[in-house]
């Protein structure tokens, strides 16, 4: 049996991949590369097709015999998504239409979903609850939660089990340097940060220093790639024995703020990297903290590498060896 996994050239695809490999499952990838890496994957199959053709997603179906999907392939930039719309509802919602017509179709009935808390909009309380209201604030995060509904309906009417993953600021590489983060345009902080001793900018600039927080920046939560991972297998796992349909929240169950993040990478890199502070954005809330312990309860999950200094030692192991991220020889 087969696991299809869509969008798995990307950043946490592509890192899903590794792990489900190192796990002894039969992959296939399907990517259309809009900002994906053919690089970032050892797959005999690989596919390259947008989702939105259905025919030959089709013809994928039918040579292989796929157990489940894994789907990660979707456009995720919020600024973007605000000023492209029209695009982000193509794309994801269409696409993921598609690809559930198609497992339909083909009588494949299980689906990994990554999903994000942008679901949730402005949180009204803090850890946020998969019960919390989601009331997304932007277009990426509005796509993502109609994805979530219409595989609730494709299950109620055709039986397609599903789990949404909802997950905050990825972060980090794998341990071997040999796959990363290589965004472009970059807008993750990690990152953005490390270009500065890389030098390809003179600083780190920070958004808002007045926040209500201990030291006026924004609190996030992130989480390491490889524990993203761990969690989509898991979540395979506990549909293969034929749970129901469900949603969890990941994360480290504690945040960071901007300040935080750049001195650990001051003393990970052993860099001064300067840091200037800059207006506030519109729509930056104070804190964003994911209560995991559903995951933790239900699917098993435990991060393996919650520390921040391991995630920005990964992360930086991975742009040092690649500072021009997949074109670096």
């Amino acid at each position: 049996m087969t696991i299809l996994i869509t969008g798995g050239s990307g950043y946490i695809g592509s890192h899903t991949v590794r792990y489900f490999l190192d796990h002894s499952e039969d992959i296939i990838v399907v990517d259309n590369l809009q900002s994906g890496h053919r690089a970032s994957v050892d797959v005999e199959h690989f596919y390259q097709i947008d989702l939105r053709n259905k025919e030959s997603l089709d013809k994928v179906f039918k040579k292989h015999h796929i157990e489940a999907v894994i789907h990660f392939a979707a456009n995720s930039l919020v600024g973007e998504s605000m000023n492209k719309p029209f695009e982000y509802y193509h794309n994801n919602v269409y696409g993921m239409m598609c690809l559930l017509d198609v497992m339909k179709v083909n009588n494949v009935n299980r689906i990994v979903f990554s999903s994000t808390a942008a679901t949730y909009g402005e949180p009204k309380k803090i850890p946020i609850l998969e019960e919390n209201e989601t009331n997304p604030t932007n277009t990426y995060g509005e796509t993502k939660l109609a994805m979530e509904k219409m595989m609730k309906w494709f299950d109620q009417g055709y039986g397609i089990k599903y789990v949404s993953l909802r997950y905050f600021n990825a972060s980090g590489a794998h341990e071997s340097g040999k796959i990363g983060e290589d965004h472009d345009p970059e807008t993750h902080l990690i990152p953005l940060i490390l270009q500065v001793p890389l030098g390809e900018r003179d600083k780190i600039y920070m958004f808002g220093d007045d926040y209500p927080t201990e030291d006026g920046t924004c609190i996030r939560d992130y989480i390491h790639v490889m524990d993203l991972a761990s969690a989509h297998y898991l979540a395979l796992e506990y549909l293969r024995k034929d749970n129901p349909s469900d949603i969890f929240n990941l994360g480290n169950g504690s945040g960071y703020s901007v300040k935080e993040v750049i001195e650990v990478a001051r003393k990970v890199t052993n860099h001064p990297i300067p840091a200037e502070v800059k207006e506030r954005r519109a729509g930056d809330p104070a804190v964003l903290i994911a209560s995991s312990e559903k995951a933790r309860k239900v699917l098993g999950w435990k991060p393996q590498f919650d520390l921040l200094e391991k995630i920005i030692s990964d992360a930086w192991n991975w742009h040092k060896s690649h500072p021009n991220g997949y074109l670096s020889k």
